[in-house]
């Protein structure tokens, strides 16, 4: 760090099994940064949005309390990605507060104004770090708000994910406050190599490496506080700070022993059952992501949220593609190439691995079916199966010994052995 000490490794505190107080929490938050040179500097301290479990309220008030009066300027920036704004009441409910001269933004991904360029990653070193799968170069272009501060700190839980391996660290970076050409490189890259075969990958995958690689781009000092958090609620298993890719790893670390599941055999038969901070299709489709692998071929998943009535207001192409197999665009992309291929990258993850070819069409492993409060002619138009959700009987599909029920359904992990 300019003016202090390189922090060169994560400082760590709980584990597996471990649960720790918010008074633990705070006396770490406070170690750490008053550890860290930043009296007089500008902070844009980076959270994510209410699709993620996490203690926000104390995570921020210990921040809050740890900076306030130390710092010139402190701006708290959420990481919607390409997700809804949230509204102030929202706001309010997912971070606690009010903190005192801290100004509170959205990303503002829709609106060109709110971005800087960075860089450019070359088309022959994005063909080094995808390991030959793409050569495009990419524009690196990120809210202005972590430019204009000197210190970015990055705040939030660390959890398997679909596209990069495990979330958190740079990823609040790109794509939580990117441009929509690193998003759609990023998210395509992990489609090329799978939902299914990347999610849950420890150490640098290669779309990892594209966002640190992307991240090694942005000025200033960057520092992360990952957490990971029991899914489902607000309590943690354990706490990380350091640099961004250190203290992620070391939460990665965490999260991999309590966030994956192993069965000893495939099910015929998921019941995902989608929590009530998922709002539409786009999100609830982690319901699916996370329990793919364990599905029998021939299967079915069904994602039961009666909860959710659109598939996505952000993003309407999905209404127009539909979901399907990775094979169906690589197969024709002539056809696809000029649509955002971060939507693409979201049709394949929720639709799963499959098989294209133009005589015998599309062939996908497992049946996806919606049972939430999308009406039936919109779900089968997007290529998906229809369930009444009054029609789910949950305490018969607990007992139902081919079928395996996923309360909470999004953050857990679910592989065989």
């Amino acid at each position: 760090m300019t003016g202090s000490p390189e922090v060169a490794a994560a400082a760590r505190i709980g584990g597996p099994g471990e649960v720790l107080g918010p008074e633990r929490v705070r006396a770490f938050v406070a170690e750490r940064l008053a550890a860290v040179d930043l009296s007089g500097r500008s902070v844009c301290v980076l959270v994510p949005d209410g699709t993620r479990s996490c203690p926000l309220p104390l995570l921020l008030s210990a921040v809050h309390e740890a900076l306030h009066g130390r710092v010139s300027r402190l701006t708290v920036l959420v990481a919607l990605g390409t997700h809804a704004a949230m509204s102030e009441s929202a706001l309010a409910g997912h971070l606690g507060g009010p903190y005192p001269d801290t100004t509170v933004l959205n990303h503002e991904w829709w609106d060109p104004a709110s971005f800087a360029t960075v860089g450019t990653i070359s088309a022959g070193r994005v063909g080094e770090l995808s390991g030959g799968l793409l050569h495009h170069a990419v524009d690196v272009r990120l809210n202005r708000a972590v430019v204009e501060h000197d210190v970015t700190l990055i705040v939030g839980p660390v959890f398997p994910h679909e596209v990069v391996g495990f979330s958190g660290g740079n990823k609040y970076l790109f794509p939580g406050v990117a441009g929509q050409e690193v998003i759609d490189l990023s998210h395509w890259l992990g489609a090329l190599i799978t939902s299914a075969e990347i999610i849950g990958t420890r150490g640098i995958t290669p779309v990892r490496a594209l966002i640190d690689e992307a991240a090694a781009l942005v000025p200033g000092d960057k520092l992360a506080l990952c957490v990971v958090v029991q899914s489902g609620d607000d309590v943690l298993h354990a706490a990380t700070f350091g640099t961004p890719q250190a203290a992620w790893a070391a939460a990665a670390d965490v999260s991999a022993q309590v966030h994956v599941r192993y069965l000893d055999a495939p099910v015929r038969r998921v019941l995902s059952i989608v929590p009530q901070r998922y709002a539409d299709m786009w999100t609830a489709a982690k319901g699916f992501y996370k329990v793919e692998p364990v599905v029998a071929d021939g299967g079915q998943v069904v994602l039961y949220a009666p909860h959710i009535r659109t598939i996505s207001a952000m993003h309407p192409e999905i209404d127009k593609i539909g979901y399907h197999c990775r094979d169906y665009f690589v197969k024709q992309w002539a056809r696809f190439r000029d649509l955002h291929w971060g939507v693409l990258a979201h049709s394949t993850h929720l639709r799963g691995a499959g098989t294209y070819d133009p005589v015998a069409g599309e062939r996908c492993r497992v049946t996806v079916t919606l049972a939430t409060g999308i009406p039936e002619e919109r779900v089968r138009a997007a290529n998906l199966d229809y369930l009444d959700p009054a029609e789910v009987d949950l305490d018969g599909w607990v007992d139902d010994p081919d079928t395996l029920v996923v309360p909470h359904a999004g953050e857990v992990l679910f592989r065989l052995r």
